[in-house]
């Protein structure tokens, strides 16, 4: 049914309920001209009159007897129907579609889950984490995280903070193997690797050299493809790892990591939270999205400066590689 169909429809039934044409017109916020000429389009595509008209008064024919008991708990449906739709789109209420990488996203998202569901415990959240890129329309999805560069044309992406891959190791790594001085130095180290799930290959590590990004690739003492792993074992001083900042940026600052090579840092790609909509949202998906943006935007826990960074390296160098 298109629009004016509709249209003709609610002027035919609010015309009888309200006993004239000019106060159906009035009801909708339309003008008489409008109701008229609506009525006159439904009476064409039906091809009977519905009203006897006289100057004065409007009555219902036989026909429009019968379209009127046919379409008047139709309509009334319709109308539930479309009141119930907009209802639910302000309530905060529902499922919330979520999907991002598995790799990092744990640790950015949980805090801000937990929030989100002490504020709205009426939604109920569906969180799918995998690292492929999936397809945002089939996959159904409110809000979506990736890594990288901005996501595909027609979603609006915003930009939450830079994602910072940092060489590190743990003290106790460092006091039995050394420190290595340059990248060529990490042939003769024992290097961490991540393998994709349902990808055979070994994913080189991302380093920056001068002004460019290149591939580094190692030969790993240990290979997974669960960060939780590969961090257990940098943390467990058997080998060096390459680890997004969300998860290593608190073990730095606390100690438990030396950042490493620092030149050779990767922070040319970002996380962002995209969506596909400004404005026909149901109010869980807004509410979410603003508070995602509100607690991870720049935010420094996951986020470490030039300048602590420096620090923290010399003291662990100056300790641990004099």
């Amino acid at each position: 049914m298109s629009i004016n169909e509709l249209r003709s429809i609610t002027t035919f039934v609010r015309t009888v309920e309200l006993g004239s044409l000019s106060k159906a017109a009035a009801a909708q916020n339309i003008s008489p001209q409008a109701a008229s000429k609506a009525l006159g389009q439904l009476e064409k595509y039906l091809g009977v009159r519905l009203f006897h008209r006289t100057t004065r008064s409007m009555s219902l024919t036989e026909e429009g007897q019968r379209f009127l008991e046919a379409a008047q708990p139709a309509l009334f449906g319709l109308q539930q129907a479309l009141q119930g739709a907009k209802k639910t789109r302000e309530d905060i209420a529902g499922p919330l579609r979520i999907v991002g990488p598995r790799t990092v996203l744990q640790p950015i998202i949980g805090p801000v889950l937990d929030e989100y569901c002490r504020l709205y415990p009426e939604v109920q959240p569906d969180v799918q984490l995998d690292d492929r890129i999936g397809n945002w329309v089939e996959d159904r999805v409110d809000v979506g995280f990736r890594l990288g560069h901005a996501p595909q044309e027609g979603l609006i992406a915003r930009r939450l903070f830079p994602l910072q891959l940092i060489i590190c190791a743990a003290p106790s790594y460092l006091r039995k193997y050394g420190c290595p001085r340059n990248l060529a130095d990490l042939g003769a180290h024992r290097c961490s690797a991540f393998r994709p799930p349902n990808r055979g290959h070994i994913v080189p590590w991302r380093v920056r050299v001068g002004e460019t990004m290149q591939d580094q690739h190692v030969t790993p003492a240990f290979c997974t493809n669960d960060e939780a792993f590969e961090l257990h074992a940098v943390l467990a001083g058997e080998v060096i790892g390459q680890l997004a900042a969300p998860t290593a940026a608190s073990l730095i600052r606390a100690g438990r990591l030396v950042p490493l090579l620092l030149e050779h840092m990767s922070d040319v790609h970002n996380l962002y939270l995209y969506y596909g909509s400004r404005t026909a949202q149901p109010a869980r998906v807004r509410a979410f999205i603003d508070l995602a943006v509100d607690r991870l935007t720049d935010n420094a826990e996951f986020v470490l400066t030039k300048e602590e960074l420096a620090q923290i390296n010399a003291r662990g160098m100056g300790a641990l590689c004099p």
